[in-house]
């Protein structure tokens, strides 16, 4: 049985990282595009520029501060996939905007920006929905909302909605990328993250954890 419920572990732990790296690549498509991103990571990425940071250097430092809260307010939302998303997530978008930079030559025209506009948030979502799915804890940023609806009884769309836009005032005070991007996570989020729970990641997570275990 401990052997079976290591095995679940590492299979779980996998699916996260995937997905951290799927949002990642999802944000840095955004960022790319010059269309806004999703309101936390643009935040960070304003904030941690006036700081003189990197967004990974600085979401790492913003993370932690808020995990402490998360660990007193709503600790069973913590798990390994808490880790995995708060220390890779911003290092992630970092690479793979050189790999954009370095590699790969856009031009930004409306016609490209409304490509990696769609495929930003498309991916993005999908991302965060695989690594949630995993349920194996949530990022800092994301276990905000649940914490709150577990304690007010509101309604998680709504909350969501709140947080995100509070961040993109954020962003916005402190020269973040913020545009139409930013936007529409900051409304759509919530809504996708939900659908792609219930019609793709968690069937796909939870017939595969019970296929590799024998189930």
């Amino acid at each position: 049985m401990k052997n079976r419920n290591i095995k679940e572990l590492m299979i779980r732990s996998l699916y996260a990282l995937i997905g951290v790296a799927i949002l990642a690549f999802g944000a840095a498509t955004l960022r790319i595009g010059q269309v806004g991103l999703d309101p936390y990571t643009a935040a960070n990425i304003g904030i941690g520029g006036v700081l003189g940071l990197s967004l990974g250097v600085y979401q790492l430092i913003i993370n932690i501060i808020i995990l402490g809260l998360v660990f007193i307010f709503g600790r069973k939302y913590i798990g390994i996939g808490t880790v995995i998303n708060m220390v890779l997530t911003g290092f992630f978008i970092d690479f793979y905007t050189w790999i954009y930079t370095t590699f790969f030559t856009i031009k930004i025209n409306l016609f490209s920006q409304a490509v990696l506009l769609i495929l930003g948030v498309v991916i993005f979502t999908f991302g965060a929905s695989f690594y949630m799915s995993a349920k194996l804890g949530n990022a800092p940023y994301d276990a905000i909302a649940p914490i709150i609806v577990e304690h007010t009884k509101a309604q998680y769309r709504t909350v969501r909605v709140i947080q995100d836009v509070f961040f993109v005032i954020l962003a916005f005070i402190f020269g973040g990328p913020v545009g139409i991007g930013t936007v529409i996570n900051a409304f759509f989020t919530g809504p996708l993250i939900d659908f792609w729970n219930n019609k793709v990641s968690e069937p796909i997570i939870e017939k595969s954890v019970k296929i590799k275990l024998g189930q």
